[in-house]
């Protein structure tokens, strides 16, 4: 029973976020697709050597996947898929 009152807090908060105008609502696939973004731009500020090279391909691929994953699971047909 306690789960079922912190949802209905949780839907409450969302909803009067919503009403906030001063709120502003991004949407979660416009938030990681700028995220990627931003981990590419600060990437490439490093400074060049061996293991920043190296580290810095692998921190873009996975924050590039965190989107990808996000994509793939709304495009599933059924739970199964997932």
């Amino acid at each position: 029973m306690p789960a079922k009152h912190q949802n209905t807090s949780t839907k409450s908060q969302i909803n009067s976020n919503k009403q906030n105008p001063m709120f502003k609502q991004y949407d979660l696939e416009e938030r990681t697709f700028c995220f990627a973004k931003n981990v590419t731009l600060y990437v490439r500020q490093l400074t060049k050597n061996v293991s920043t090279l190296e580290h810095g391909k692998q921190v873009i691929r996975a924050s590039g996947s965190v989107g990808a994953n996000y994509i793939e699971a709304n495009e599933a047909l059924s739970k199964k898929d997932l």
